[in-house]
């Protein structure tokens, strides 16, 4: 399924974080962005994550935590 990239991210994080992302995409054989969106869909699919497309913002299912 081939999802239209119209969207920019960017976090900050820890020197350990990203070598281990680094890590995990090369492993995979994927680019780091291509390793975050892999992470994301697998978490969104283990907790029933449903994006709602009528209201961009808004996620049905799953639960909330704070962070």
């Amino acid at each position: 399924m081939t999802r239209v990239k119209d969207e920019t991210l960017s976090i900050r994080t820890s020197a350990d974080i990203k070598q281990l992302l680094r890590m995990a995409a090369e492993r995979e054989r994927r680019s780091v962005a291509s390793m975050i969106e892999i992470l994301v869909l697998d978490y969104a699919r283990v907790h029933k994550l449903k994006v709602d497309r009528q209201d961009r913002g808004s996620v049905k299912g799953g639960t909330s935590h704070a962070t």
